[in-house]
């Protein structure tokens, strides 16, 4: 893949890759903040930019590795391997699901983005307590269902008799914060439009949960009775 501000993806790469990952996942490697946002393949607005001193060295890592080359143009750069890939994939989503859990255990991760793709296949970043992301392209059923596992589970509590967001989330054991974010771009930078929220936090074996419909609103007490965790998470990216 080449980038000169665009991203130019070679013919029949996201048809190959798409029948690829319809046999299985496929791992594209695991990458820091710094080498991702050298090649622009993170969202803009997820992350804080790294230092102009932290992206460079980055850039020497990566050139090091033959992963960035110069290109045939001036000014012209070109990203090599699964790094292509996993650049040439986010640049097509507009939408992301951040998933942030607190009481993970060591060797977890503690954030987890989905990237949905116009195909039913879904980019899956894994990002660890050293700032890490693990990414692989898998089925969009797989994707929801390993996240669903990820996040707090118990049986779901009556929402009739919350005890109110802040006093839950004081006693969880475990909680999480799923944001759904559609944006747009132009060229590779990322604008957000709308985003809704939905809180989840396991107290006492019991599953709370709290959702916002835009980002103006309030978190409300909301009910997962009757429902399987995949076909919320579902409903968020629907």
């Amino acid at each position: 893949m080449s980038v000169t501000g665009t991203a130019a993806v070679p013919e029949g790469l996201v048809a190959s890759i798409v029948s690829l990952v319809a046999t299985g996942p496929v791992e594209l490697g695991a990458y820091t903040v710094a080498e991702l946002t050298a090649v622009d393949a993170i969202v803009d607005f997820l992350a804080e930019r790294p230092s102009d001193e932290v992206l460079a060295e980055a850039v020497r890592s990566l050139a090091a590795r033959k992963l960035l080359v110069a290109g045939a143009a001036a000014e012209q750069v070109e990203v090599r391997g699964d790094l292509g890939i996993a650049a040439a994939f986010q640049q097509r989503a507009r939408l992301v699901l951040d998933a942030r859990v607190t009481g993970t255990s060591p060797g977890e991760p503690w954030r987890v983005l989905l990237l949905p793709q116009p195909e039913p296949i879904t980019m899956m970043v894994r990002i660890d307590a050293l700032g890490v992301h693990e990414i692989s392209l898998r089925k969009r059923g797989e994707a929801l269902k390993l996240l669903a596992e990820w996040l707090p589970r118990g049986r779901a509590a009556d929402p009739g008799r919350e005890a109110g967001l802040d006093a839950v989330l004081a006693a969880a054991e475990r909680s999480a914060l799923v944001t759904v974010t559609r944006y747009t771009a132009v060229g590779t930078a990322e604008t957000a439009e709308s985003s809704s929220d939905l809180v989840l936090a396991r107290r006492d074996g019991q599953l709370h949960a709290f959702s916002r419909a835009d980002a103006n609103g309030e978190l409300a007490s909301a009910s997962l009775r009757g429902r399987e965790m995949t076909e919320v998470l579902a409903g968020l990216l629907a």
